[in-house]
């Protein structure tokens, strides 16, 4: 598996608190999320959370130890929320969390997780797509923002209103019915959305943050395919100098408030011993599959859970 990675943070001078990193035959990709003002609950804040839930996801994943991909995020929410829960308090809805996207080659097939908004865009063989996110928390956010409907913000009502609904929100966190993150339960982990598909039907997945897939929607810069095709011509940083391209403010264009964007693209050599696969080896004869340039026809996929890509409504976790 070659995998090619770029990250950048939404704004300068502030910090990335996405997370990416890979070891052999494993990605992770991780989407910090915390709440401003939330300093006394968890003096370390977002960006160590991240860091310290991917280097410990990274850690179990090199293992190989044949666990199932759940199993070991739990393992890793669970050592994370030891190393800072005597000093923090971790159980608080509004304390750090993170969405998770996790890859890993297992013989002949790519098992995949997938935990709150991120995105994976599989390049299937054959010219077609595939998309597969978790919507949950969008469709929680949109329940909990009807309030807001008809109230125009900057006003005493609407700021008293969408703080209602922002409680709200915090208490579908991690509950059945509800949506699931990466926090300080280690059950969040069995709401994953899991999978496997036989490497021979894959030319690459990409693994995109929130910001990143911003590109599809609602910037609407480009489609799915064309996200595929730019990956193949540009690579990673491609996606994300086209994201940053569409926030910067220019002659009448609307300014968006940027996000921290980050890619992962990961390519696959179906003509290698299964064996080679799994290790991460490439002996000449099975360099095919470098990244590619050009580009190629692609027809329409489907996409599942989210079948919009919706975005966060106004209501803030």
């Amino acid at each position: 598996m070659y995998v090619n990675l770029a990250t950048s943070a939404g704004r300068p001078g502030r910090p990335n608190e996405d997370f990416v990193g890979a070891v052999p035959g494993a990605v992770v990709l991780l989407d910090g999320a915390g709440i401003p003002g939330a300093e006394s609950l968890c003096s370390h804040g977002v960006v160590w959370y991240t860091r310290h839930l991917g280097a410990a996801l990274l850690a179990h994943l090199s293992y190989d130890d044949g666990r199932d991909l759940a199993a070991v995020l739990a393992s890793a929410i669970v050592e994370t929320a030891a190393e800072h829960c005597d000093t923090c308090d971790i159980a608080d809805p509004r304390s750090p969390q993170a969405t998770v996207a996790v890859l890993r080659v297992n013989r002949d097939s790519l098992d995949y997780l997938l935990l709150a908004d991120s995105f994976l865009v599989f390049d299937l063989a054959g010219g077609s797509f595939h998309v597969i996110t978790d919507d949950r928390e969008v469709t929680a956010r949109r329940e909990c923002s009807v309030p807001l409907d008809g109230l125009a913000p900057g006003n005493p009502e609407y700021d008293r209103v969408r703080a209602s609904c922002a409680e709200a929100l915090r208490a579908r966190r991690n509950q059945v019915g509800g949506y699931w993150i990466a926090k300080d339960d280690p059950c969040a982990a069995q709401e994953a959305v899991t999978g496997s598909r036989p490497l021979d039907d894959l030319d690459g997945v990409a693994l995109c943050s929130n910001g990143a897939s911003r590109i599809v929607s609602p910037y609407a810069l480009t489609d799915w395919p064309g996200v595929l095709e730019l990956l193949a011509a540009e690579g990673p940083a491609g996606v994300i100098r086209r994201v940053r391209e569409a926030e910067a403010p220019s002659g009448g264009s609307e300014f968006r408030v940027p996000d921290d964007a980050t890619v992962a693209h990961c390519t696959f050599d179906t003509t290698c011993h299964p064996e080679d696969r799994r290790r991460g080896e490439h002996p000449d004869e099975c360099d095919s599959t470098a990244p590619h340039g050009g580009s190629r026809s692609r027809g329409r996929g489907p996409l599942v859970r989210g079948h919009r890509a919706q975005r966060p409504g106004p209501v803030s976790p």
